[in-house]
């Protein structure tokens, strides 16, 4: 078994996916969770709530760490519990600072309505709700721990497992059609945790990760109900849009590109209609 140079600090879909192309690069890879039986081989899971006590990690000495963990419910208590005290646990049981670190926020974290502009990094965050306190709390503990470590805000995560879309379109559940909004493929999420870490040259503080394109939901709901052969939903206004639009500009500069850049081709492989 190779030694451990990769921790993972949360392994779920995203950072499961993260640690499997490490892997693949010849890393060894230790992951946290709470079921180590759930992390996946050749990845060495080790067993800890971080929500509730501090890992040993005194037999490893990586060189990269990326924090990617989940918090449930959306409350303001799991998110302080998991993200703030689960992170520093973490962060404190190393013994060694190490050469890069990437921790895994969202853009959540950006004012929402009424911001007509492309937002990019140098927009201060202004969340609007108690888990996005946290989360900002989170990346501040983070960089106080790790000065040149790197925050990655990802926006609306999908593929994989997640079909919540899918099922709004299906059901014809798609009540505002004129928002804005910001996804990225977890295949794509994976690969910038990746490219961040094994960069050349060392990364900025802060990316937004997010795909080429800001689509309204009625766009997205349309093309979806096409290929679903569910009812078309409410059409899109470009005049009436409302939410926040988002740059990726900063992360493509370092090298970094979407494979799959808009939902159209995030969605391609999505299940056609039902035939009898």
């Amino acid at each position: 078994m190779t030694t451990p140079d990769a921790l993972l600090v949360g392994c779920g879909d995203l950072g499961a996916a993260v640690g499997l192309r490490l892997a693949d690069l010849g890393h060894g890879v230790l992951a946290l969770r709470r079921h180590a039986d759930r992390v996946p081989a050749p990845l060495v899971g080790r067993s800890v709530d971080l929500a509730r006590e501090a890992p040993d990690l005194s037999d490893v000495r990586p060189r990269l760490v990326v924090v990617a963990l989940t918090a449930r419910p959306r409350t303001e208590e799991a998110y302080r519990a998991t993200y703030v005290d689960g992170m520093a646990r973490a962060l404190d049981a190393l013994e060694a600072t190490p050469e890069r670190a990437v921790l895994v926020s969202s853009t959540a974290v950006h004012p929402g309505r009424d911001r007509p502009e492309i937002q990019d990094e140098s927009v201060p965050a202004a969340p609007a709700d108690g888990p996005g306190r946290m989360l900002v709390a989170a990346e501040e503990a983070f960089h106080a721990r790790l000065p040149h470590g790197t925050v990655l805000r990802l926006s609306g995560l999908y593929g994989g497992t997640s079909t919540r879309l899918l099922d709004q379109v299906r059901e014809g559940r798609v009540d505002d059609p004129h928002r804005w909004t910001n996804r990225i493929h977890r295949t794509d999420a994976a690969a910038a945790v990746v490219h961040l870490l094994t960069m050349h040259r060392p990364p900025e503080r802060l990316y937004l990760g997010t795909d080429d394109e800001p689509a309204q939901l009625g766009d997205v709901a349309a093309y979806l109900a096409e290929r679903l052969g569910a009812p078309a939903p409410p059409p899109a206004d470009p005049a009436q849009g409302h939410g926040k639009r988002l740059s990726n500009a900063r992360l493509r500069s370092t090298g970094w590109a979407p494979s799959l850049p808009t939902y159209r081709e995030g969605y391609a492989g999505a299940p056609g209609p039902v035939t009898s």
